[in-house]
């Protein structure tokens, strides 16, 4: 059997490559995959881990496993709760540009980013993206939101649909074109979907979307197969050739992101957006190389806010 390639995540690792590591607070690493995999991305200068949890069982751990973390900055906290509000107090801080989940549940490390006083709001709406690196395509593909948002408002949509336009301005794509799915390509009162793309198409022309072009409704097959699109007749830009697919609901999108990885033979990095910093959300089910996609990501975000920041400063 021909080993799976990964080409696409590895020009985006090596973009990584060519710059200094990224400060990362790794919150809770406490087995072998989280602390593994956040060395790893340091050993090949993605990332610069600051290991937050207890110290005692973090050493542990590297004792048992083999993993080298000398001079890795190690942040001891007694708990995963207490991991999660460390490590976003050092993004607060300044002190790291990404955050990434260690062994801790998602819900511990999202409830301490979301604190409205503690944590890391901005004006957008916390939402996720996979990046998924699916054979047949010849491009990495965006999907949002599958994780985060249950059942997104029109206002919600605006917001990541902007998110995920921002993150394909980071990984090279000045122009995204971006689909906006639901079942069918025609606008149809008793399907809500189809109305909510057709007002988000519409703010975008309005400029109230900005930084890609955007076409919906649109249903999977139009948006990213031209024949497909051909046959419907459908004249557009993005019509079989979009960057990123705006899914209805959260639903929608899981099915479509798992779908696409069980099925199609896809890896789907996967990174939190709306926050003062990315935060990597890794899982024990991830290949080595979507760990390091996804930190590989994260890192080009987290240069693209540094240099927006600066502009506003200048």
């Amino acid at each position: 059997m021909t080993e799976r390639q990964h080409e696409k995540y590895d020009r985006l690792i090596e973009r990584c490559k060519a710059m200094p590591p990224t400060p990362c607070a790794v919150a809770y690493p406490c087995d072998e995959s989280s602390l593994g995999g956040a060395m790893q991305a340091g050993q090949i200068g993605l990332i610069e881990p600051i290991l937050v949890g207890p110290k005692a069982r973090i050493e542990a751990i590297a004792r048992q496993f083999g993993i080298n973390i000398s001079g890795c900055e190690l942040v001891d906290a007694p708990d995963s709760e207490a991991a999660a509000e460390t490590a976003v107090r050092l993004a607060r801080e300044g002190r790291c540009e990404m955050l990434m989940k260690g062994s801790l549940h998602t819900d511990e490390i999202m409830a301490a980013v979301v604190k409205r006083d503690t944590g890391l709001r901005t004006s957008r709406r916390i939402s996720h993206c996979f990046i998924m690196d699916v054979p047949a395509i010849d491009r990495v593909v965006i999907v949002s939101d599958a994780a985060v948002m249950i059942f997104p408002t029109l206002e919600d949509k605006i917001h990541i649909t902007q998110n995920a336009i921002d993150l394909a301005h980071a990984l090279g794509r000045e122009q995204p074109k971006v689909a906006i799915l639901s079942a069918m390509e025609t606008i149809n009162p008793k399907v809500p979907s189809t109305i909510e793309a057709a007002a988000l198409c519409k703010m975008a022309e309005r400029g109230q979307i900005t930084g890609g072009v955007l076409d919906g409704p649109l249903a999977l097959d139009n948006a990213i197969d031209l024949g497909a699109a051909k046959i419907k007749k459908i004249t557009s830009v993005v019509a079989g050739q979009a960057d990123i697919l705006i899914v209805p609901d959260l639903e929608a999108g899981n099915m479509l992101a798992k779908s696409l990885s069980f099925m199609a033979d896809a890896d789907a990095a996967g990174i939190v957006l709306g926050a003062r910093v990315p935060i990597v959300l890794t899982s024990r089910a991830d290949s080595v190389p979507t760990r390091l996609a996804s930190c590989a990501v994260a890192a080009l975000v987290a240069k693209a806010r540094r240099e927006d920041l600066q502009k506003a400063v200048v």
